[in-house]
């Protein structure tokens, strides 16, 4: 058998015109095969000790092959997705969207994603005619954490050497921790905030629907770890009893990711529970604004966690501009398993 090919095409040299993130998620319509058939035209990331493919990929690859199938004047309301098997970065994943439903003020499609002939990932979204909700209309949003303005990033922000070097060269997206100051509370009552943004410029020939690609793969970045953050889980991939033993300079690094983290020294996880898995299972988007969206500046969210049990969590994120405008709502559940004697299989 042939070496492994991580896409059905050789992917052409990236465009310099594009940002980042375009290059990435990049489709290859594959309209000679069938109607509606995309594939990824570029090698999805597989995060480093990860089961699979990063999540977001997939994410905003499907939202971006079901916008290529409705008219130009409907914009994507609401999203909903299933993770059904670890994606693999040596394989190519071919997108097949089916056009549920053709409404005036709807549309509905589903999109799956397989590889070797199975589905790894299905997805449900829908699409709205804009202005078709009518001149008077309901209308009220969350508002934006006022502290929030404190703790931004400026525009020339530039993630510190040690998270660079522990990321992909051409990593699509940068984010801005900030530190978490309700650490007495409960973790129900716990909030997880972060800026993020796109790196470079996305394209005008990209249009609103690059921006809403984008936002759906930032969208699964730390999102389940909401969970091991907000309950002070070890998570990190060496084992606390191993940490004395680490070389300076493995040792080095670890505590200083740990501090851009800022939910305490590597002393005080002494004794505190270890993740043994943690997948994401689901995950879902409401696009509020999405006219509205410029993934490319820097964006807020605030993440939070009403309930965990069980080995699983749920964690909730809301996406705001730096305006102050909610973008969108986010919710995921996942598995979150301690490390035990017992290991069960999912």
């Amino acid at each position: 058998m042939g070496e492994p090919r991580p896409t059905l095409v050789r992917p052409p040299p990236l465009d310099e015109t594009k940002a980042p993130i375009e290059n990435a998620l990049e489709l290859t319509d594959l309209s000679i095969i069938g109607p509606d058939i995309f594939t990824n035209t570029r090698e999805l990331w597989h995060p480093p000790g990860a089961r699979g493919i990063y999540g977001g990929a997939v994410i905003a690859q499907t939202l971006a092959a079901a916008q290529r199938t409705v008219p130009p004047d409907f914009v994507v309301h609401s999203y909903h997705c299933f993770f059904v098997l670890a994606g693999d970065s040596s394989v190519p994943i071919l997108y097949h969207v089916e056009r549920v439903r053709e409404g005036r003020s709807f549309c509905t499609r589903t999109v799956q994603a397989r590889q070797r002939g199975h589905a790894i990932f299905t997805v449900t979204c829908s699409f709205v005619r804009e202005g078709s909700g009518g001149r008077l209309h309901a209308a009220h949003a969350a508002k934006m954490p006022p502290a929030a303005l404190a703790q931004a990033p400026p525009d020339d922000y530039v993630e510190p050497d040690f998270l660079r070097a522990g990321k992909s060269k051409d990593d699509p997206f940068e984010s801005f921790r900030c530190k978490p100051t309700d650490a007495h509370k409960p973790p129900e009552e716990k909030r997880v905030w972060q800026w993020v943004r796109a790196r470079g410029k996305i394209s005008d020939e990209g249009g609103h629907q690059a921006h809403l690609s984008a936002l759906a793969y930032i969208s699964d970045s730390y999102f389940i770890g909401t969970i091991s953050r907000i309950h002070k889980l070890w998570r990190y991939p060496v084992a606390q009893a191993d940490v004395p033993g680490l070389a300076p300079r493995a040792r080095d690094y670890l505590e200083k990711l740990n501090d851009w983290e800022g939910y305490g020294t590597l002393e005080e996880y002494a004794g505190r529970p270890e993740v043994g898995m943690m997948v994401s299972l689901d995950h879902s988007i409401y696009f509020h604004n999405p006219k509205a969206v410029r993934a490319d500046e820097w964006m807020f969210t605030e993440m939070e966690s009403p309930w965990a049990g069980d080995g699983r969590g749920v964690v909730m994120q809301k996406i705001y501009s730096r305006d102050g405008t909610l973008l969108a709502t986010a919710f995921q559940e996942g598995v979150v398993r301690l490390k035990q004697t017992d290991q069960a299989k999912l």
